[in-house]
């Protein structure tokens, strides 16, 4: 297990760059929304600890994870630095999740490739609600976190590269 031994919220603050001057955009799914209201809360707080404004912090809900790919788009269109994508799908009874995680990832990949604007996965694909709870706060920390200083990484690279 890839979090087994790494607390996702720990981050060295001395190796983030200034944040003060960058905007966000955060695209966060309404299915399994106690899970993506803390990953949100990680990223938005990190985001915050780290110099930016909340004013510079615009946040759109959509209904599901799939709809990220579309809402990560239209937000490209706006004036941000990086964009996060907060989403939850957990492992059911059917292949739905499958192509679920599939088209999210493959998604977000692709408006990577295609636009400047970085989009940050920030989309857990678990196997049940617990592993989902450890992973938003819970035992290994929170996602939204490590999601929120690969955002302001990644939008410090787009502006000095």
């Amino acid at each position: 297990m890839a979090t087994a031994n790494k607390n996702l919220s720990d981050y060295d603050k001395k190796t983030i760059p200034n944040a003060s001057k960058f905007r966000f955009g955060i695209v966060v799914s309404e299915w399994n929304d106690t899970i993506t209201e803390g990953l949100f809360e990680g990223a938005y707080n990190v985001l915050i600890e780290n110099g930016v404004l909340p004013d510079n912090i615009i946040r759109w809900d959509v209904p599901g994870s799939f709809e990220l790919i579309y809402g990560c788009k239209k937000m490209q269109d706006h004036i941000v630095d990086a964009v996060i994508a907060i989403g939850c799908v957990i492992q059911g009874e059917t292949k739905h999740f499958d192509f679920v995680c599939e088209g999210v990832t493959q998604g977000i990949k692709d408006l990577n490739v295609l636009h400047e604007t970085p989009v940050i996965f920030c989309v857990l694909t678990d196997n049940n609600m617990q592993q989902s709870i450890d992973r938003s706060g819970g035992i290994h920390g929170n996602k939204g976190t490590e999601a929120g200083i690969a955002a302001i990484r990644m939008a410090n690279l787009r502006h000095n590269f």
